[in-house]
C-alpha cells in the first residue's frame, strides 16, 4: 500500500511539474502579432473642359511622415464630353458619371466601400462657366454630387479647382513618381531621397494651360506661389494657370483673329489647316466661349467657311499674335500674356495634349529642337489628300489640327515661357511607372494628409505553430506518465 501511495504522489508531483512547465512556456512564448494593415482606397474625379475620367488609388494603412504612399488602380474614362458640354442639361452631366461608378463597385472591397473617399475636382472647362453663367455652373455641380453620393462611397465634395491649384498638383504627381519626394530603400523602408532631383511640370488641358517648378530664388508675385508640405518637409512652387491657353481655346482664338484679319472676306484662309481641308461653322458657335470677344458686326446664325492654305510660316506668326509676348511689370522675369514667371528652372515633364501633339509628330520623349521645328514645318506644309493617305484610321479634327497644335505648343514653350536655350530639359510624357500623369494623383498625395492612417488590429496570442507544439508536448507527457503509472500498478505487489 506504500508503494502504491508513494506512486500515486510522485505522480502527482510530476504531473504538476509538467503543467508549471507548460504554463512557463506558453507566458514565455506568447506574441502580439501585428495583422498587417489593409490598404485603403481613394477616388478623384477630374472633371476637365473636354472630357471626364475616374482615377482609382490605394495606399498602405500606414502612412510616411501623413502621406499615402500612393498608387493608381484604375482609370474610367466617362463617356460624352466635359460636365461643362452639359450647362443646358444638368442632370445628364451626373448621369454620365454612373458607368464609372459601378465599375468603382467591382474594384473596391464591398467592406471599404463607405469608408473609400471620392471627390470631384472640375478645371478650366467649368472654371470658364462660372465666368459666364453662375447659376448653370451651381446646377452641374450640384447634380454630379447628387449621383455621387448616391453609391456607397463617402463622397468628399465636388468642387472648381483654381489654376494655381490644378498647377501645383500635377508638380506634386510627377515628383511623387519620378521619386523625388521618397523612395524605397534596400532595407524595405521609404526614405527621403539623397541628391534628389526636383522636376517642373507641363501641363496643357482644353481651356487652359499651366506650369509651376521650384525656382533658384524666393517668388516675387504672392499670387504665383504654392507653400506645400509633403512627407513632411515644405516646397515653395511657383505655378501659374493660363484660362483661355488651353489648345482648344487658343485655336478657337486663331480662328477669331483669323477672321477679324480678313475683313469679313469670305472664305476666310486658314494657314494652320491643311490645303485641300474646308470647315464652316455659324459665328454663334465660334464665339461660345468667353475665351473670345464678340465683335461689333457679330451675328449668331452668320456662316464662316475656313480654308486651308498648309502656310506654315504665316501660321507660325499668327500664334506669335496669339499668346501676346509683350513685357510685364516684373520684367525681366515674364511669361507671355503680362504674367510674372522667373527664369525656368531644372528638368521639366510635358503631358496631356503636350505629350499627344509631339508623340504624333515621333517627338517624344525627347528631340533637339532644331528637328522638332523641322518636323512642324514640314508637317504643316503638306497637303489634307497625303495625310488622310497616311493616316486613314485618325480622326479628321485631330488631324485637321496637329498643325495649329503644334505651332501654338511650339511658341508657348520655347518664346512664352523662355525654354529656348533650354530645351533638351523638357520630356513628353504621358506615364511613370503605369500611372497617368496629370493633377489627380497630387491631389489624392495632398488630401491623404486628411485622411487618419489604418490602424492595425493587435491579436494577442501565439503562433500557430508554437500552439500545435505545445498541446502535443503536454498530451505526450500526461500520455507517457499514465503510461508509467499502469506499468508500476500491474508489477507492484500489493502491501
Amino acid at each position: 500500500m506504500m508503494v502504491k501511495q508513494t506512486i500515486v504522489r510522485a505522480l502527482v508531483v510530476s504531473l504538476g511539474c509538467i503543467a508549471i512547465i507548460a504554463l512557463i512556456l506558453t507566458v514565455v512564448q506568447h506574441q502580439s502579432l501585428v495583422l498587417p494593415h489593409r490598404l485603403q482606397y481613394g477616388m478623384v474625379f477630374d472633371a476637365g473642359s473636354t472630357h471626364t475620367s475616374l482615377y482609382i488609388y490605394r495606399w498602405p494603412g500606414n502612412k510616411e511622415n501623413n502621406t499615402g504612399v500612393v498608387s493608381q488602380a484604375l482609370v474610367c474614362d466617362v463617356d460624352g464630353l466635359g460636365i461643362s458640354s452639359y450647362a443646358q442639361n444638368p442632370p445628364a452631366a451626373g448621369i454620365s458619371l454612373k458607368k464609372c461608378l459601378e465599375m468603382a463597385e467591382i474594384a473596391i472591397p464591398e467592406g471599404q466601400q463607405t469608408a473609400t473617399p471620392v471627390y470631384l475636382g472640375a478645371t478650366a472647362g467649368m472654371r470658364l462657366l462660372q465666368l459666364t453663367n453662375q447659376t448653370q455652373t451651381e446646377q452641374v455641380m450640384e447634380q454630379v454630387a447628387k449621383v455621387i453620393q448616391s453609391f456607397p462611397f463617402d463622397f468628399r465634395g465636388a468642387r472648381i479647382l483654381s489654376g494655381i491649384e490644378e498647377g501645383a498638383y500635377g508638380w506634386i504627381t510627377v515628383n511623387y513618381l519620378l521619386e523625388g519626394f521618397i523612395k524605397h530603400s534596400f532595407d524595405g523602408e521609404w526614405v527621403r531621397p539623397k541628391g534628389r532631383k526636383i522636376l517642373g511640370a507641363l501641363d496643357m488641358g482644353g481651356s487652359s494651360t499651366q506650369i509651376a517648378f521650384t525656382p533658384v530664388d524666393a517668388v516675387r508675385d504672392p499670387a504665383t506661389a504654392a507653400d506645400l508640405k509633403l512627407y513632411g518637409h515644405k516646397y515653395e512652387v511657383y505655378t501659374h494657370s493660363y484660362l483661355c491657353y488651353g489648345k482648344d481655346q487658343a485655336l478657337r482664338q486663331l480662328q477669331a483673329h483669323l477672321l477679324e484679319m480678313s475683313g469679313l472676306a469670305k472664305p476666310v484662309t486658314h494657314s494652320c489647316f491643311p490645303l485641300g481641308y474646308n470647315m464652316t461653322i455659324t459665328m454663334g458657335n465660334l464665339y461660345d466661349s468667353p475665351c473670345v470677344a464678340k465683335p461689333t458686326w457679330f451675328d449668331p446664325t452668320a456662316v464662316v467657311t475656313f480654308v486651308g492654305t498648309s502656310d506654315s510660316a504665316r501660321c507660325l506668326s499668327h500664334m506669335r499674335s496669339i499668346i501676346n509676348l509683350t513685357a510685364c511689370s516684373f520684367a525681366p522675369d515674364c511669361g507671355f500674356n503680362g504674367v510674372y514667371q522667373p527664369s525656368v528652372n531644372g528638368d521639366f515633364f510635358a503631358f496631356s495634349a503636350y505629350f499627344y501633339t509631339f508623340d504624333f509628330l515621333g517627338l517624344t520623349p525627347q528631340a533637339p529642337l532644331p528637328k522638332v521645328l523641322t518636323t512642324i514645318d514640314t508637317f504643316c506644309r503638306r497637303t489634307w489628300a497625303s495625310l488622310k493617305t497616311e493616316y486613314p484610321n485618325v480622326k479628321d479634327s485631330y488631324l485637321r489640327d496637329y498643325c495649329a497644335s503644334a505651332h501654338y505648343m511650339r511658341t508657348v514653350l520655347v518664346e512664352g515661357y523662355k525654354f529656348n536655350t533650354t530645351w533638351e530639359n523638357i520630356y513628353f510624357q504621358k506615364q511613370v511607372a503605369d500611372t497617368d500623369i496629370g493633377w489627380t494623383l497630387g491631389y489624392m498625395l495632398n488630401l491623404t494628409n486628411l485622411i487618419p492612417p489604418d490602424r492595425p488590429q493587435v491579436v494577442t496570442g501565439v503562433q500557430r505553430s508554437q500552439w500545435a507544439a505545445e498541446v502535443f508536448f503536454i498530451a505526450f507527457a500526461v500520455f507517457l506518465s499514465l503510461l508509467v503509472l499502469a506499468v508500476l500498478w500491474i508489477w507492484t505487489p500489493n502491501q
